[in-house]
């Protein structure tokens, strides 16, 4: 069962950024759920790989998707020595995974990251510091590896209210 603090509609932010994909490129969505951007990055014509650590979440996947469940905390990274032209991240943070995300990028690929920071505790969850980045973490986690494109650490009203991180950063 999907959980209702996650809205089901694919993030605006995602929408905007994943424009910068290359035409029929290979997309990572991490931490897929029930898979609302694997199935619209799939309709835009990529091939994607979507992970989770329960895919059943995941119900009926397009053709265009390959469906993995896998503990991406505890467990060995399942895309080891593969590279994709683009990674999406919404909603989740595993923070030894970041260097593991943008090592996975080729030259030109795009991570298109949101999730939740600081303050989101006085709107609900996640309200533990573990699952909520520090002002600029986001950032700091790309410099050096990643040129930032966009970026923005803001409060969010839609789809519920929230503090969020987001990151669209490309790797030269």
């Amino acid at each position: 069962m999907a959980d209702p603090h996650f809205d089901l509609a694919p993030s605006p932010w995602v929408q905007r950024w994943m424009t910068l994909i290359r035409p029929g490129a290979a997309v990572l969505d991490v931490a897929a759920g029930a898979g609302r951007h694997a199935r619209l990055l799939a309709r835009m014509g990529f091939e994607v790989d979507a992970v989770d650590r329960d895919a059943s979440l995941f119900a009926d996947p397009p053709e265009q998707v390959n469906v993995l469940q896998a503990d991406i905390e505890t467990g060995p990274w399942p895309y080891a020595g593969r590279r994709f032209d683009a990674i999406v991240v919404t909603n989740y943070l595993h923070r030894p995974l970041l260097p593991v995300l943008t090592g996975s990028l080729e030259p030109g690929g795009v991570l298109i990251y949101e999730t939740f920071a600081q303050g989101n505790e006085r709107f609900g969850k996640p309200s533990n510091p573990a699952f909520l980045l520090a002002p600029g973490e986001l950032l700091e986690a790309v410099r050096g590896k990643l040129r930032v494109l966009a970026f923005e650490d803001l409060v969010v009203s839609d789809p519920r209210p929230a503090a969020v991180q987001r990151l669209c950063a490309r790797r030269e």
